[in-house]
């Protein structure tokens, strides 16, 4: 039950272009390219999200 209130909210953050734990915009993140994409770090928490034709997700970790 708590995976389906937290889940529409995290893609909103995610279709906005923000972090889903703190909220930043992953713009200002570091980035660098790899094969999975551009891999974008959070400046602020440090999650690592994968943009991929304008989208964004978490990376799971085989792609760290």
């Amino acid at each position: 039950m708590f995976k389906s209130v937290i889940a529409p909210m995290q893609a909103w953050l995610l279709s906005q272009g923000r972090c889903v734990g703190c909220g930043t915009n992953l713009s200002e993140g570091k980035s660098k390219k790899t094969k999975f994409g551009e891999q974008i770090t959070c400046k602020k928490c440090g999650r690592i999200f994968i943009k991929k034709d304008n989208k964004y997700r978490r990376a799971l970790l085989n792609e760290v």
